[in-house]
């Protein structure tokens, strides 16, 4: 590696990773634990590349260095000003370019071995693509399968609290799954951050432990799930978690008690459905949420649009769901969710 230059597999390595990109750069992805101290912001990005484009690439240049200038020393006064001659930040940009190489070109002068990453968050975003075409093959999974309102999310979580190794892909895209799944001031982070996330999860694992993960589609909310992980987890072992309608339903009343709040926010969701169930079924459901028969509706719900849905889904989908282990669960209380944990772990 050049003097002064770092590659991907030496970011582990540095004291500080620092994002020099502007905030909706960051917004969309950035490395696993960096900070973001832009120098250009977004506005002034913009501004700058007008300049390029109408005026003059050298104006735009001078313009660029006053204001890269004017950040670089706000983020060093604001910061880094308490950091030892032995600090060694790893500095990047979109490729490893004029950005991360101005203070870079700063720090190194003050004395810090800063260093820059070579390729940028290109030559990162490149290898998180590359890691996730083979990483999740590497795992035995074993699936949770169940009828909506299972608690198999709950189920998943108490797995992993029993120590065992989960996959949370619900948790990850900050979705529930369907079309109801969407969850109140949890926006879904960009595709390419979802799979930054979902990469650093799956390197904390070790191969030669199973991995629990919940039965999904290709899709949670609008994201996709990458290939490699989709296949990898249709062939795992099918875990079926059996419980009566009646706690699926008394579940899902606590589980999703926020849409019982904003009856006029379900409305809209359920609007949704039209194209599948018809406008006849969905406008008695929309009247339910409204006179707040909230029992009656998930009900019809569960038995007239979720379980014949996941039905065919899970038969289509899953290699092991013709023949799974089978746990009942008569109870999704804290603690039957609890007791089907334990009785999954102790098979």
């Amino acid at each position: 590696m050049k003097h002064g230059l770092a590659g991907v597999g030496d970011i582990a390595g540095a004291d500080t990773l620092i994002d020099v990109r502007s905030p909706s750069e960051f917004a969309e992805d950035h490395l696993p634990g960096a900070i973001n101290c832009p120098v250009l912001d977004d506005d002034e990005r913009v501004l700058i590349g007008t300049l390029y484009k109408q005026v003059s690439p050298f104006e735009a240049k001078k313009r660029g260095a006053a204001l890269v200038a004017r950040n670089i020393a706000r983020h060093l006064e604001a910061q880094f000003l308490d950091r030892p001659k032995h600090w060694t930040p790893i500095i990047y940009c979109w490729r490893g370019g004029q950005r991360s190489g101005s203070m870079v070109t700063i720090f190194r002068s003050i004395g810090w071995n800063a260093r820059q990453l070579e390729g940028g968050y290109k030559a990162w975003r490149r290898e998180v693509v590359a890691e996730l075409e083979v990483l999740p093959r590497q795992f035995r999974y074993r699936v949770l399968c169940g009828a909506t309102g299972s608690a198999k999310s709950r189920i998943l979580q108490a797995i992993g609290a029993l120590g065992e190794q989960i996959v949370d892909l619900e948790a990850l895209a900050c979705h529930k799954g369907s079309v109801l799944g969407v969850l109140p001031d949890a926006p879904q982070p960009p595709q390419k951050h979802f799979e930054t996330t979902l990469l650093t999860t799956l390197r904390r694992l070790d191969p030669a432990r199973p991995v629990y993960v919940e039965a999904e589609s290709r899709k949670i909310g609008r994201l996709q799930v990458p290939d490699a992980m989709i296949e990898s987890i249709r062939a795992g072992d099918c875990l079926a978690i059996e419980a009566p309608l009646a706690a699926r339903v008394d579940f899902l009343l606590r589980d999703y008690d926020y849409f019982l709040r904003d009856p006029a926010w379900l409305n809209t969701r359920l609007a949704a459905l039209k194209a599948l169930r018809g406008g006849e079924t969905v406008a008695r459901w929309q009247a339910y949420a409204s006179q707040g028969e909230w029992r009656t509706l998930v009900e019809e719900l569960l038995t007239g649009h979720y379980d014949p849905l996941y039905q065919r889904s899970q038969e289509r989908n899953y290699a092991g769901f013709g023949t799974p282990h089978t746990i009942a669960a008569a109870q999704l209380t804290p603690a039957g969710i609890a007791a089907a944990a334990q009785a999954i772990v102790s098979r």
